[in-house]
């Protein structure tokens, strides 16, 4: 009988953290995303346990989303909602890496020749 009521609170677990949802308005954040804690945001007074483990887990340094879940045991999807949730909150801020579009055209921001020198520069280290 333990059993059952054991692996009833596992599936029933994250559906409850989440609010029964199971998208957020940023639940597609990628796993390397780095969240970063605001200031003043690591009292979380009001805060479930499970987001003031997110807090105290990325207090003090950057920490990405696959880590998170990984240091929570909670489902990828649970802490993409719990992080797009606190960000929302600005509790956390999000880094996301942006691809950076190469532009050819005469007067170019970054051409592909920057690039093509910033690759050689590091093959050369």
């Amino acid at each position: 009988m333990d059993e059952y009521i054991e692996y009833e609170a596992r599936t029933v677990r994250p559906y409850a953290v989440t609010g029964g949802r199971v998208r957020s308005a940023r639940s597609d954040l990628p796993l390397e995303a780095l969240v970063e804690v605001m200031p003043g945001a690591v009292a979380g007074t009001g805060l479930t346990p499970e987001k003031r483990a997110i807090l105290q887990h990325a207090a003090h340094t950057y920490v990405s989303v696959a880590e998170l879940s990984a240091l929570l045991h909670l489902p990828l999807g649970v802490v993409r909602i719990l992080v797009s949730d606190m960000a929302d909150q600005e509790y956390v801020r999000v880094h996301t890496s942006q691809p950076v579009e190469v532009n050819t055209g005469e007067s170019p921001a970054l051409s592909l020749s920057v690039l093509e020198s910033v690759l050689n520069g590091i093959s050369a280290l």
